[in-house]
């Protein structure tokens, strides 16, 4: 069975009531049941996790980089500053897909720049939260 994890970032667990007209309404419990349920339904599992803590992802990208099929992650403000993600993220054998609600490039100077870009297989930007499952079906069906 394959197994993908999805990862998010600091604020990301207030979905739903940070800054609904960049981030939507919809929250981040209900985002992460649609995609184990979307997994589930084609024979795929989907882990979830969310942290606040540096640390805590870096963690979770050891702990899932090395047995899962692939890795979505939304680093949120890590994006803009962490070597120590970038790093954790060069150093997995799983694929690891960037993955943005809004678009940083459309956004504030300083969040134009992405440290984990570069070591990640791919990625999406600017879709909404809908960018998720794009990656998620893209990982699937491939």
């Amino acid at each position: 069975m394959k197994r993908i994890a999805i990862l998010n970032g600091p604020n990301l667990n207030l979905l739903g009531t940070r800054e609904p007209g960049v981030y939507g309404h919809q929250t981040l419990e209900d985002l992460e049941a649609s995609w184990v349920a979307f997994g589930q339904t084609h024979g795929v599992q989907v882990i979830c996790f969310q942290s606040n803590v540096e640390g805590e992802l870096i963690d979770a990208i050891q702990a899932n980089g090395f047995d899962a099929d692939a890795i979505l992650i939304n680093p949120g403000g890590y994006t803009h500053t962490s070597v120590a993600i970038r790093d954790a993220i060069a150093a997995v054998d799983a694929p690891v897909y960037e993955v943005h609600i809004s678009h940083p490039e459309a956004r504030e100077e300083f969040r134009k720049t992405s440290l984990v870009r570069e070591v990640c297989a791919g990625g999406v930007s600017g879709l909404g939260v809908r960018g998720y499952m794009s990656v998620l079906e893209s990982i699937i069906f491939k």
